[in-house]
């Protein structure tokens, strides 16, 4: 039995942002030191996209 697909993973936007968060998680790896405060805050705003994406199409106008 295939896993479960929600509503928002068939979203090409939703799947860009996926790819989007991956793609700054390997450029956050080289961060460190004083870049610190900035990736973590690059981190969470990545993968809020993502999670916007998601919340919004459950949501009925």
């Amino acid at each position: 039995m295939p896993p479960p697909v929600f509503d928002h993973e068939r979203l090409d936007v939703y799947r860009l942002s996926i790819d989007s968060v991956a793609s700054s998680y390997r450029i956050a790896r080289s961060l460190a030191g004083i870049d610190r405060p900035v990736r973590d805050q690059w981190m969470r705003a990545a993968q809020s996209i993502s999670l916007n994406f998601a919340e919004g199409n459950g949501k009925q106008s």
